[in-house]
């Protein structure tokens, strides 16, 4: 265990958010019963925490609602858990122990699948998954780690599997947001919170 609890940079407790950050976590916190220790750490640069908050939303939950609590809701192109499918994936091909466990968690809730993330995370390139998703992996990875090979072969061959262009581009922008996440969390050795990992078990 670390010797941060949360960041090895600090962090800021919930009551100590700006106003505007606060009544927007809130909510999050009251579905989960927590609140996600990256926010707590990104809370130390509000500005950048507005951003993410911003971005994160935009393409992981584009009809509304956020965090591991929040209902299912309406889908819109790629579905909820393909989404957590494929920051799981990610995440994993780029060693990054908060983001599997936190994510692994809503992914675990979405599919409704006490395995699956799990499965994901010890070997995103050769889990067993179906066509459409096993598509939607080896797209998220390639741009993870070697997004400079893409070519039109390799979109043609996503597309051939059933994705559309905006799905697609959301697994490019998904990989991209987790990128950064990524790396923050390296940045600050985030630490999970320990309830995630019992999450949908």
């Amino acid at each position: 265990m670390s010797a941060h609890p949360v960041s090895r940079f600090g962090h800021v407790e919930l009551e100590d958010f700006p106003d505007d950050l606060r009544e927007r976590v809130a909510p999050i916190a009251e579905k989960s019963g927590f609140v996600p220790n990256v926010f707590r750490a990104l809370a130390r640069r509000p500005r950048e925490l507005r951003a993410f908050l911003d971005y994160h939303d935009a393409l992981m939950d584009p009809g509304g609602g956020a965090g591991p609590g929040a209902a299912e809701g309406a889908d819109e192109g790629l579905s909820k858990a393909e989404r957590e499918l494929i920051v799981v994936a990610t995440s994993a091909a780029n060693h990054c122990t908060y983001c599997v466990v936190a994510h692994g968690a809503i992914l675990r809730i979405r599919t409704k699948d006490p395995e699956i993330a799990d499965r994901v995370a010890a070997n995103p390139f050769g889990v067993d998954l179906s066509e459409r998703q096993r598509a939607i992996v080896d797209l998220a990875l390639q741009l993870a780690l070697e997004s400079a090979t893409l070519t039109d072969a390799d979109l043609d061959q996503a597309r051939e599997a059933g994705l559309t262009d905006d799905e697609i581009w959301d697994v490019g922008a998904i990989t991209a947001l987790f990128a950064l996440s990524n790396r923050m969390a390296h940045l600050t050795a985030l630490q999970p919170n320990p309830e995630f990992f019992t999450m949908g078990r």
